[in-house]
């Protein structure tokens, strides 16, 4: 007679402290359709759901990026998000944009959560300590389940540095062997899963590399990954961002092996809301909704971050900050994160979504062969042939520059032709070029560096205010050849 046991396991990733729904980008065809999506009261509707469904065999996992990406959160310094994350009955989670208050402040907020912040890869500097838990045990319906997390590698990398003051990420790879043994042997699981917030490319190598991996809940790269990714007797998967998605795993566990079945479940107006969330996050957002809600203009352009080379939303931000420095090239970071806005009113909330770090502008002098190297360095982070030198989001965001490129060729080979307000880049010449944050123009490129008086999002407030309707259609800054 074969024994079964089951498990479901329920996966929210790249949340960004979008508490409320939100309008969300779809491709329909050649087409891009927005509708409403997310929420957390309609993500804790879900997951009571399936909790009744499994008669409480289910554990609920964040990848992280939970507490960074709107007004409420960042405004709080996470703080907005602590209560509606213990409502909704979480098992673990992992980090990384979390790290954006600094280690001490992110320590305090994990202590206040009733669930633990899993990390093998995070280690204080001057002791070569843990930082944080590298693993949980969960026991359900007589199973035990292994939880290992893995947080984002690149804090320490390509982050700011207050992000990891005081700390030090490894890629986890070498770590995550030794505690998989500890769980197999030591702590008798009957399921390893590993909460990873590498990004999908260096989940799957991971999941080539480590056996003894059962489920990969993967995150950062924002995939929707309708079917999951099978390899190396390894289940990955990874379900969109800003909660607009809630991944479903059902694992039937025999002695002839592991049965898994998939759903990416979108969080749709289908769910009714639950009452006491509701409750939860109107006390959240209650302070700030009549300033949030104040319209600053209108858009003819349809604004989102969902394209690699360049996208609509951030051309927006760039004609802003140049508009405001008084130039023609403008750089900044390629974000995944940011609600889309559809052609309408524009609001503050969305431009605090837009850019809700909401850094100063900046403007700094670039040689033209600095320029060049910026770029292939920037190729290199988001094309690397091996996944593990891979460093981040989308590729930065240009204005006043048209690149030519070849993604197939090798570092510092790809840019085949630079242009900068139409003309061939002059290595030897000086540009002007206004930016926000290092990760746009890292500290090592360019001079006279200085920051304005005016932060992110007022100039695209001044931007707003001085056209009737703005646009910011995709230019072919970049462009693929």
């Amino acid at each position: 007679m074969v024994t079964r046991q089951h498990i479901t396991i329920l996966q929210i990733n790249d949340t960004h402290g979008y508490l409320e729904p939100h309008r969300e980008l779809f491709w329909e065809g050649n087409r891009a359709v927005y509708r409403t999506t997310g929420g957390y009261a309609r993500i804790l509707t879900i997951f009571n759901q399936v909790r009744k469904e499994c008669d409480g065999a289910v554990i609920a996992l964040d990848n992280g990026d939970t507490l960074h990406g709107t007004f409420p959160a960042v405004n709080s310094q996470g703080e907005a998000l602590i209560e509606p994350l213990n409502v909704l009955g979480l098992d673990a989670w992992t980090a990384h944009w979390d790290f954006a208050y600094g280690a001490k402040r992110l320590s305090e907020l994990a202590k206040r959560l009733n669930h633990p912040l899993l990390a093998l890869n995070c280690f204080h500097q001057e002791t070569g300590v843990l930082a944080y838990k590298p693993f949980t045990v969960i026991e359900r319906s007589g199973m035990r389940v292994g939880v290992i997390g893995i947080a984002a590698t690149i804090i320490d990398k390509t982050m700011p540095k207050h992000f990891s003051h005081g700390l030090r990420f490894t890629l986890g790879n070498e770590e995550l062997p030794g505690q998989i043994r500890v769980l197999r042997e030591r702590e008798k699981v009957d399921l390893v899963v590993v909460l990873s917030h590498l990004g999908f490319p260096q989940d799957f190598k991971l999941a080539t590399e480590v056996p003894g991996i059962d489920v990969l809940l993967s995150g950062h790269t924002h995939n929707r990954m309708i079917e999951p990714c099978k390899v190396n007797n390894t289940t990955i998967m990874q379900s969109g961002c800003h909660g607009s998605f809630v991944g479903r795993l059902d694992v039937e566990m025999s002695s002839e092996g592991a049965r898994v079945r998939h759903q990416l479940i979108e969080v749709d107006e289908s769910f009714t809301e639950d009452s006491e969330m509701v409750r939860v996050v109107e006390r959240a957002i209650a302070p700030h909704r009549k300033m949030l809600s104040e319209i600053v203009g209108h858009t003819s352009t349809a604004l989102n971050r969902n394209t690699l080379l360049e996208a609509t939303m951030d051309n927006l931000l760039l004609q802003a900050i140049a508009d405001a420095a008084g130039t023609t090239i403008a750089f900044s970071n390629g974000w995944r994160y940011g609600a889309p806005i559809p052609p309408g009113p524009v609001t503050v909330n969305d431009l605090w979504n837009i850019i809700p770090s909401n850094p100063p502008v900046s403007v700094v002098d670039l040689f033209g062969g600095e320029m060049m190297s910026m770029i292939e360095e920037n190729l290199e982070h988001t094309f690397a042939v091996d996944p593990y030198h891979q460093m981040g989001g989308y590729l930065k965001r240009c204005l006043g520059i048209n690149v030519y490129v070849k993604l197939e060729n090798p570092p510092g080979s790809r840019v085949q032709q630079l242009f900068v307000d139409g003309r061939p880049v002059e290595p030897a010449q000086v540009y002007s070029v206004a930016f926000v944050t290092a990760q746009a123009v890292p500290e090592k490129y360019g001079r006279n560096r200085r920051e304005l008086d005016t932060h992110a999002v007022d100039a695209l407030k001044n931007y707003f205010a001085r056209h009737d309707e703005v646009e910011a259609e995709l230019r072919k800054s970049i462009v693929a050849v």
